[in-house]
């Protein structure tokens, strides 16, 4: 379990009932929770959360460790339609052997994880 909170005092007092009530052991400091590493800064009073492993593995999961990072996964103006579907056996057996559920799982984790903007069409005006 990982306890957070602006109050010294307060998570103290919490750790003591959780002591009383469960056996644990203190830890300390978190560095890393659920492959999430957690960075502070004591003077900023932030902690910052970075899942650039989490991605690294997502990437090289799906074949993409090569892939060239963009600002938008698409153009505004692109538009899919049904011609770009596959149509050879050849090009549906391909389709068939990616994990679009998996990916779009792992993509989501790291939406409500870290990265919410990824959910969304960034809107420039």
């Amino acid at each position: 379990m990982l306890v957070a909170g602006a109050n010294l005092e307060e998570i103290n007092n919490l750790k003591k009932q959780l002591l009383s009530e469960f056996e644990r052991k203190d830890l300390a400091a978190a560095k890393q929770i659920l492959e999430m590493r957690i960075s502070r800064d004591e003077q900023g009073g932030t902690l910052q959360l970075s899942q650039a492993k989490y991605v690294r593995k997502v990437l090289q999961r799906f074949n993409m460790s090569d892939a060239k990072p963009i600002r938008t996964p698409l153009t505004s103006h692109f538009r899919l339609s049904k011609e770009q579907c596959p149509e050879t056996d050849k090009e549906k057996d391909f389709i068939a052997r990616v994990s679009y559920a998996s990916a779009i799982g792992s993509l989501m984790y790291l939406m409500v994880c870290t990265r919410p903007y990824i959910c969304c069409e960034q809107i420039h005006v």
